[in-house]
């Protein structure tokens, strides 16, 4: 390796002797999935020795960083972006839940299978990502050089490789749209979807050519530097799953030419990284940490060769390469292609862009998030077209989502037991613009719900929402901190509401419902009733939500309050005191009247670092009536959300004790160390009675507690394993929780 440098300067004089122009540098970046992230330690070596790059070729991830390397940004910049990505949503079909539409974010990522309706049956989920994330941050990257079809003309020369599908072959990609150009090189078969590109089907250029010297070469280039983070094929006794299986076919060809593409480098440089897999984007640091290491031991080689090249040819007076300014476009014309069950009307009212304005890439992905956050589409990708005055006209390519799936889990906490969960949700099934569904919790606690919600409006902000839900859930009475038997309450709850939405984060509107409950113990408690009472709720609501994702969110809030006023109260309720009829209701202290209620939950994620999440909540509920029988109590208890009139409180286990008012605030902090494995520490206190105490809850005024957790999130959501402890009660409690409860 050390005889390469003379080398290259003798290589280099020949050219001055004979009058030619200066070299042109070359350098080729391999595929390698997460490892290819090692390659922006090289692009750090090679900016700090000064040395310019004429033309770039890549594959796979070794295109996405060159791609962004030719187009001007340069290896610090790269080395911040990063760090700043979340790999877990960019290689993934999931959506960040804060562009979803308020009405779909409860029902968001709660399944762990989701069957789509096609072809007159429900369908196996195909298994392959098409990442809408990864497409819209992609194009917010390559905004600045949308215009440039060539990619020659980009500040540095570029191409990279793809695979024809239906053929095999490779193909060399410089010309078209750069987004759909590199997003095609790095479609890993039967990972990725394969990308429609000038009339091919294109996967990933690794399947043919990870390490493409030879188009460096091709285009012109006189010596070339190779980074290639790729390793050997994998050896029998580590090929242990299906994924492994289909990586190694896929990439049998390309072991094989790699080893001729490295004797056409003039600089080759290896990386060591077989402890990494292509998925070890949750290793990002130490990876990126491995490629500056490797950069740091080839600088003083990249030194000399920048010095020898302007002592030969005097120094290099060129710019060095940025990305050109263009901040937004101005767009005049849209048109859409791939609709088929909604029509271009509904589209482009929900991206809501406007003719005759200009747009910053954030703010294109920001449109097209609003339609996608709707559910009906799969993908939203676009392309800019310059027209003749100077404005663009913009072409979405869109798929979209089968309007039904069935979705299955399994759900298990301390309080509800196992439950398989089950739903249907169908768009557009008895009306346009409409979504349905049914959810059914069949288990130790049965449950259904169904729900349609109607659209209105010409940007559909406007819904109406019709709802009926009827539950048989179990109760343990409480005494003191003590269980003093348990009961069973049956209930129903039929609701109409009409809300605004005034973003995708928030929504105001107004209800009534109708609500029954039917109560009849299993074991006979101290004090007991049964019976039935019902009425009527009319109420109005805000809700506001942007977190992140629903399961372990990183940062944002979310905001729930309801006021509203129950009236017209019917029941037939008797009292039992150790099993005696209590004759004189009156000796209770309590009525059946009509009150006003407040309820409100406040939850906040605050990223501290890459590894710790400070979360507050707050939650509060009050019934505004002087004496409270049972059916206006607020339940204290529990560390998930399981059933209404339930203020969660970490220390008691659900319905521990019953008020008719009270506050929490909990304050929390989550440890991460490493991917999907979470340790929780929460502390809260509560205050109780502050309105007017029941006279059927002997609670204290104020309560404090704390839990532990030990969290790991995988397909069916996460497993939780908690400790508790409530100063009050004195007693240390387990809790164990497995998905998201009903």
């Amino acid at each position: 390796m050390k005889f390469l440098i003379p080398v290259f300067i003798i290589f280099s004089f020949s050219f001055s002797v004979f009058g030619q122009e200066r070299p042109r540098l070359g350098l080729t970046l391999s595929g390698g999935g997460a490892k290819g992230l090692a390659h922006l330690g090289i692009l750090k070596a090679i900016d700090s020795s000064g040395l310019h790059i004429d033309y770039i070729s890549g594959t796979s991830m070794g295109a996405v960083v060159g791609a962004m390397y030719a187009i001007g940004y340069n290896a610090d910049t790269l080395l911040k972006i990063s760090n700043k990505t979340d790999w877990d949503l960019l290689l993934s079909n999931s959506a960040s839940l804060k562009n979803l539409s308020i009405d779909e974010k409860s029902e968001y990522d709660k399944y762990a299978i989701e069957l789509p309706w096609e072809n007159n049956g429900f369908r196996l989920p195909s298994g392959v990502l098409e990442s809408e994330e990864l497409w819209l941050r992609l194009s917010e990257y390559f905004f600045p050089v949308n215009a440039l079809k060539n990619f020659s003309t980009f500040p540095r020369g570029f191409a990279c490789m793809a695979t024809d599908i239906s053929s095999g072959e490779g193909v060399i990609l410089d010309s078209g749209e750069i987004v759909q150009a590199i997003r095609a090189s790095m479609t890993i078969p039967s990972v990725f979807t394969a990308v429609p590109f000038q009339g091919r089907k294109l996967v990933d250029g690794g399947i043919v050519n990870n390490f493409p010297v030879s188009v460096a070469k091709k285009e012109g280039a006189d010596f070339v530097i190779g980074s290639n983070v790729a390793g050997s094929l994998l050896a029998k006794e580590k090929i242990t799953n299906i994924f492994q299986v289909l990586l190694q076919v896929a990439f049998f060809r390309e072991d094989k030419d790699a080893k001729e593409e490295k004797k056409m480098c003039d600089l080759y440089i290896q990386h060591h990284l077989d402890e990494y897999t292509m998925g070890s984007f949750g290793s990002v640091n130490e990876i990126i940490k491995e490629g500056c290491l490797v950069g740091d031991s080839i600088y003083p080689r990249l030194k000399k060769m920048s010095d020898s090249l302007n002592l030969i040819y005097g120094p290099d007076k060129r710019a060095y390469p940025k990305i050109p300014q263009m901040d937004s476009v101005k767009i005049n014309a849209f048109e859409v292609h791939g609709l088929v069950k909604t029509n271009e009307v509904f589209f482009l009212h929900r991206i809501d862009m406007k003719p005759n304005t200009f747009y910053t890439a954030k703010e294109i992905n920001n449109h097209i998030r609003k339609a996608f956050g709707t559910r009906y589409y799969k993908k939203i990708v676009y392309e800019l077209h310059p027209l003749e005055d100077g404005s663009s006209k913009i072409i979405f390519d869109v798929e979209e989502n089968p309007f039904t799936f069935a979705k299955s889990t399994i759900s298990y906490n301390s309080f509800n037991g196992i439950s398989l969960i089950g739903n249907i949700t169908s768009r557009n099934f008895f009306t346009p613009y409409s979504r349905s569904l049914v959810s059914a919790n069949i288990g130790e606690n049965l449950r259904i719900r169904g729900e349609h919600l109607q659209y209105f409006g010409r940007f559909k902000t406007l819904t109406l929402s019709a709802s009926i839900e009827a539950s048989n859930i179990g109760f343990a009475n409480y005494l003191n901190y003590v269980k003093d038997g348990t009961y069973k309450q049956s209930a129903v709850r039929a609701d109409l509401n009409t809300h605004w939405t005034l973003n995708r984060n928030y929504a105001i509107g107004i209800g009534t419902s109708f609500q029954s409950y039917h109560y009849k113990p299993d074991i006979v408690s101290k004090f007991e009733l049964r019976g039935y009472n019902n009425f009527l709720n009319t109420y109005a609501f805000v809700q506001f939500n942007t977190l992140s994702n629903a399961i372990y969110p990183k940062r944002g809030s979310t905001f729930n309050a309801t006021v509203g006023y129950n009236y017209n109260q019917h029941h037939d309720i008797d009292f039992y005191h150790n099993g005696n009829l209590i004759l004189n209701e009156d000796s209770l202290n309590g009525q059946f009247s009509d009150y006003w209620h407040v309820k409100a939950d406040y939850q906040n994620f605050a990223p501290l670092s890459s590894k710790f999440t400070f979360i507050t909540h707050l939650q509060m509920g009050i019934s505004f009536h002087s004496k409270s029988i049972f059916y206006g109590d607020y339940f204290i208890g529990g560390l998930n959300a399981s059933f209404p009139n339930q203020v969660l409180f970490a220390g008691l286990e659900e319905g521990t004790i019953r008020t008719n008012s009270a506050a929490m605030l909990q304050c929390g902090l989550r440890y991460r160390p490493y991917t999907n494995l979470y340790i929780t520490a929460r502390a809260n206190m509560m205050a109780l009675d502050f309105i007017k105490n029941s006279e059927l809850t002997k609670s204290g005024s104020f309560l404090s507690g704390y839990a532990i957790t030990l969290g790991y999130n995988f397909i069916l959501g996460p497993l939780e394993i908690s400790a508790m402890y409530c100063d009050q009660s004195k007693k240390l409690l387990p809790y164990i929780n497995l998905g998201i409860p009903f």
